[in-house]
Parts: structure tokens; sequence; C-alpha cells
């Protein structure tokens, strides 16, 4: 049967070995004497060896001491290691921000990386989902700060931007000249039901080539040059970009990057919150957003 070492036992050794002497260990150790010296007795039982050369004055390891030594080393590391990551209350607060995957980038990493810097004690943890999703999480108090894209701010929300939908398809694809025009939306995407309407009006004819709620299903069939999509000017899925079509395609319309909070008195939401605006509005004011062309 497997026998155990004792992690005190190994580290009044360890202390013995650094130190060169059971009386300073025990200082160390905020030990008495007679303690450390038995800790050590129980740990030479316990593997049937002498560990110390104490036929001299001054203390010395014998050649099974030394070896024992690399190993109480490492596992007296990995003890005090797991001791802190289990025990250490690292964080004092969390705060859950919900955005959609398409407006991820270019400005939430450098948010939550200057946010991390600002409160290193305060766990930020992100969930990426579609607008209707998020908004439904945020009224169960789920999230405690959510960006949307909408047409209109929902109550409650802070309209930061207004951005134009531009259409996009293959680079150097083909997609837009098909009739009917080929689309891809994801079932629960924002934009969806205003771009179909779009087309409607513009009595143009479509076909909804994907019918799928992963946003990575519609970015692949649109990379393939299977079909086109509208999305937030800006912000394209790779081997995508802007369709030339020469207003052969009806605007596709425009949204708004809606901030909502959760609770306007935590000054660290308040702190995020203004991370947030300041990253969208040092980038669009003075100059209306919503008069960009792709």
């Amino acid at each position: 049967m497997a026998r155990n070492l004792d992690i005190t036992s190994l580290r009044s050794f360890i202390a013995v070995a650094d130190s060169g002497g059971v009386t300073k260990a025990a200082g160390y150790l905020h030990l008495t004497q007679s303690a450390v010296s038995m800790q050590l007795k129980r740990l030479e039982e316990t593997l049937d060896v002498s560990l110390l050369d104490r036929s001299n004055r001054s203390v010395s390891l014998t050649a099974e001491g030394e070896q024992l030594l690399s190993y109480a080393r490492r596992m007296l590391a990995l003890n005090d290691e797991a001791y802190t990551r289990l025990t250490a209350k690292e964080f004092e607060g969390e705060i859950t921000l919900g955005v959609p995957h398409d407006i991820i980038y270019p400005y939430i990493p450098p948010i939550l990386r200057a946010f991390a810097a600002d409160f290193p004690r305060v766990q930020i943890r992100l969930v990426s989902a579609p607008t209707t999703r998020l908004r439904d999480m945020f009224g169960r108090g789920e999230c405690d700060v959510i960006l949307t894209t909408e047409e209109q701010a929902g109550p409650g929300g802070e309209a930061l931007v207004t951005l134009p939908l531009i259409w996009i398809g293959a680079l150097d694809g083909t997609a837009w000249k098909q009739d009917p025009l080929p689309v891809a939306f994801c079932q629960n995407c924002i934009f969806r039901s205003g771009v179909l309407k779009r087309l409607d009006e513009a009595d143009l004819d479509w076909d909804m080539v994907v019918d799928s709620d992963l946003d990575n299903a519609v970015e692949a069939v649109v990379s393939a040059d299977l079909a086109v999509h509208a999305a937030i000017t800006g912000v394209y899925p790779r081997q995508t970009g802007p369709v030339a079509h020469g207003g052969r395609l009806p605007d596709p319309g425009q949204t708004r990057i809606v901030l909502y909070l959760q609770a306007k008195e935590d000054p660290m939401l308040v702190a995020l919150r203004d991370m947030i605006r300041d990253a969208y509005l040092s980038e669009w004011t003075p100059r209306e957003a919503s008069q960009l062309t792709a």
C-alpha cells in the first residue's frame, strides 16, 4: 500500500537543509527545536533512511537526503500553488459584459485590457450572443452591461453611434450579380427582417441560401461566394469585403450601437460604461457616422 509523505515534515526538512541547522530552521518556522526534530525523525522513519549526517557539529545531508530535497521542493511548491489557487480571494467583484460577435472587434479587446489594468481585482466575463438574446439576458439580470445593434435604442438604452450597413460578399466574388439574389442571414440576425424588406421594396428577387442560427455558417457561404450578406461598415469576416454593386442592390439600412447598464450607480459599471463611450465617440464624433459610405 502506498505511503504518504507529510507536507509539514517536508517543509521542516527543507528549512533545515536551507538554514544549515535545526535551531535556525525552528526560528524560521516559528516552531520549537523539539518539534522540528520530531518531524525530521518521523520523515526518516516513514522512508526508513537517514536524511541528515549528524556526525559533525554542523548538519549536512546524506545522499538520500540530497535526493529527497529535490522532490521535497517540487512537492511543496505544488502544494502551495494548489492551496493558493483554491483559497485566494483574487477578485473583489465580477462584471458580465454582453456583446454581439460582429462588434467585438476592434473596440472590445482594448476596452477589456484597460478595465483590467484599472480594476485588477475585478473579474470581467464576456458573453457573445445576438442582440435579441442579450436583451433577454439583460432583462433577467444575467448581464451587467450589454452592447446591442438596433435600429432604435430600447428603454434605458443609450445610442452611442449610428453606423451604415453595407453589402458584403466574397473577395472578387460574383454572387451579387445572380438573379434571384442569394442572401445569407442567421435566423436570429437583428438585421435580417429589415434588409429583406428593403429587397422586397426594391422588387429584387432573393433566395435565402442558409438556414442556421450560427454566424459561422453565414460567414462560410458568403466567403465561398455563394451568397451576400449585410454587415456593419468596417466589420467583415475574413475573405469577405464590400460589394461594389454600383447601385444594383438597395441600401441595406443602418444600425445603432446601443449601450445598456444594469446599475448606473455602481462605480465599476460606470467606469466600464465610460470606457465604452470613449472608444466609440472618439472614433466617430463629431461627424455623423451614418454619413459614412462603404
